[in-house]
């Protein structure tokens, strides 16, 4: 297993776990909100929610930083 295909991988489980913690976050997510009308204050992140908004911008980090490395380490070969 070469560079290429690790770099690879990293890439494609970073973006399916991104996906994941996007899609369980639940911020705005009721009716009255896609009417501009939510009516919720503003509250802080607390307990898991705050942990998926952090995991999720640790994969989206991880995410850009690997295809980054993916177009610039072969420049180097």
């Amino acid at each position: 297993m070469n560079f290429d295909n690790i770099l690879q991988i990293v890439t494609i489980a970073s973006a399916g776990l991104m996906i994941l913690t996007i899609l369980l976050q639940q911020r705005g997510a009721s009716l009255g909100a896609g009417f501009g009308s939510s009516g919720e204050l503003y509250t802080t992140r607390r307990g898991i929610d705050k942990n998926l908004y952090e995991a999720t911008i640790v994969l989206g980090v991880i995410f850009v930083l690997s295809i980054l490395a993916g177009l610039i380490l072969p420049a180097f070969k």
